[in-house]
């Protein structure tokens, strides 16, 4: 099976993030994983990285629900960088919320490619994953 080089989790729930990093690691699809408590570090990192894209991830696990800017103001400033960004970054919303209104509003984002309520398993992301390669 094909892997990806970075994937990337931006979620302030720390039980979580260690869940789904033992997943990644555990599944081997992935060389490196990068973790953002929040949308404004990893907006920081997204403009750090702007044209050197061998640092930037092939797929990012999005929470919604976060502290200083959240998953939906990341994606609102992450579409503004997407034209100056020369790499397919593939987005998953991954929450706990069941809020058919959470639904709705990422399927009115079209860099989003799927919505999946938590906990992510190791099927998921390896399907995730082959989503990517394929």
């Amino acid at each position: 099976m094909k892997k990806i080089d970075i994937a990337c989790v931006i979620d302030d729930d720390d039980i979580y993030t260690f869940t789904v990093k033992k997943i990644i690691d555990n599944s081997q699809l992935a060389e490196k994983t990068l973790f953002f408590p929040n949308g404004k570090l990893a907006l920081d990192f997204f403009n750090e990285y702007l044209h050197q894209t061998t640092h930037l991830p092939d797929l990012i696990l999005l929470d919604i629900n976060m502290p200083v800017l959240d998953g939906w103001q990341f994606m609102d400033e992450f579409i503004k960088l997407s034209p100056l960004i020369n790499k397919r970054i593939v987005v998953y919303i991954v929450s706990s919320s069941i809020d058919q209104a959470d639904f709705n509003k990422a399927k009115g984002y079209e860099q989003i490619s799927d919505f999946i309520v938590k906990p992510v398993t190791a099927a998921m992301f390896r399907k995730m994953v082959e989503d990517i390669a394929a």
